[in-house]
């Protein structure tokens, strides 16, 4: 079982540590998050508990518990780290590439584990948690907003949408249809699928 411990002391090359801060060591803080998604893939989060995440991760609860004041906490730091903070809007030139451009990205994110696997089960949790509800909204929708906003903005700008195109509107058609394939009817994405739907979120946004 990994344990943490202080850094050895050397004065010639180690940083002094205030007496009394505990080391938190990296390794140990990753393999907690990996036993985390583990967990939450294995068993879910109603049946989730600190004993068994720390089991998995081959730590001791009080290595859990220095970082995270409850499974909540970790759940919510999970999602959280899942957010695309920063990627920046699509600039193709055309309201077609930056369509597809968008739909490619969310494709791939879509994929991801945490969002095939851990969402979905947390979605339900989210009625009973409310800061559930607002971790997955903002790694799911707020970044997206912000990215549909520009995308629209840039197209009304350039003569291909009227102005006062809904920004929420673009995103619902652009990534509803995405979200539904891949996430609840967790099917493959037949070849040129991203193409069509593409085309199909930009005619309906035209008229």
């Amino acid at each position: 079982m990994t344990t943490e411990s202080r850094p050895p002391a050397d004065h010639r090359t180690a940083r002094r540590v205030p007496a009394g801060a505990a080391v938190l060591r990296e390794d140990v803080t990753d393999a907690i998050r990996a036993a985390v998604f583990d967990e939450l893939a294995a068993v879910g989060f109603a049946r989730m508990s600190i004993e068994g995440i720390a089991r998995r991760a081959g730590v001791g609860k009080t290595a859990v518990y220095r970082r995270w004041k409850s499974k909540l906490a970790l759940v919510l730091d999970l999602v959280s780290a899942f957010a695309t903070r920063g990627l920046p809007a699509p600039a193709t030139g055309s309201l077609y590439g930056d369509v597809r451009a968008l739909l490619e990205v969310a494709s791939h994110a879509l994929r991801h584990p945490v969002a095939s696997q851990v969402i979905p089960d947390l979605l339900v949790e989210a009625a009973r948690h409310p800061e559930i509800s607002d971790a997955i909204k903002a790694a799911l929708l707020d970044e997206q907003q912000g990215i549909a906003a520009v995308i629209v903005r840039e197209a009304v700008e350039r003569g291909e949408l009227p102005e006062g195109t809904d920004p929420d509107r673009a995103l619902d058609l652009i990534i509803g249809p995405l979200y539904w394939r891949l996430v609840v009817v967790r099917g493959d994405l037949p070849k040129g699928y991203l193409d069509d739907l593409a085309a199909s979120a930009v005619g309906a946004l035209k008229n």
